[in-house]
Order: structure tokens, then C-alpha cells, then sequence
């Protein structure tokens, strides 16, 4: 990709014809546009892989997440099973009979 930096060619250029001259640009003007397009790809490219690599770091953090909500829910299970709530209790000792209406 790094290519060798170039002086232009100043006797050529001088000494050359306008058909020549013309020729040149367009020769550097093609090689240019070539750059910009494979510089195009690359940077697509690059943006691809940095989303694809922002995508695992995500569904890690999300997995470790998970995880640790899944620790805290279990504990909060556990506590809530072994401590009886108000609505466990409450009226527990009276029977509900049902009154027709």
C-alpha cells in the first residue's frame, strides 16, 4: 500500500509534447482515482470489522450482565422464600366464604 514517494519527472514534463503532457495527467489522474477507490473498500472494510467487533464486546457485556442479574435474582428468590410476605399472611386464619349475590 505504501508506495515510494516520487519526484515528478521534471525533464520529461519540460521536454514533453502536449499529447504527451495529456497522456501523463491522464495516467495520474486514473492512478489516483484507483487510490481513492481502494481507500473507499478499505475504510468500508475497516468500519466493518470495527462494528463486528463492537457487536461481541456488546454481547459479552450483555452475557456478563446477564449473569450478574441472574446471581442477584437468584439470592433475591431464595430471601423471599424463606421471609413470608404481608400478602402470605394476611387474613390467613380467616376461611372466605362465598355469599351468593
Amino acid at each position: 500500500m505504501n508506495g515510494p514517494k516520487s519526484q515528478p519527472p521534471w525533464k520529461f514534463l519540460c521536454s514533453a509534447s502536449s499529447f504527451s503532457l495529456q497522456s501523463f495527467e491522464l495516467s495520474r489522474l486514473n492512478h489516483s482515482a484507483n487510490l481513492r477507490k481502494e481507500i473507499g473498500q478499505l475504510l468500508d472494510q475497516w468500519m466493518e470489522e470495527s462494528a463486528t467487533a463492537l457487536l461481541a464486546r456488546w454481547l459479552l457485556e450483555q452475557r456478563e450482565r446477564s449473569a450478574r442479574l441472574g446471581e442477584t435474582s437468584a439470592t433475591e428468590k431464595e430471601s423471599a422464600q424463606t421471609a413470608a410476605g404481608a400478602s402470605d399472611n394476611f387474613f390467613s386464619d380467616i376461611a372466605i366464604s362465598r355469599v351468593p349475590l
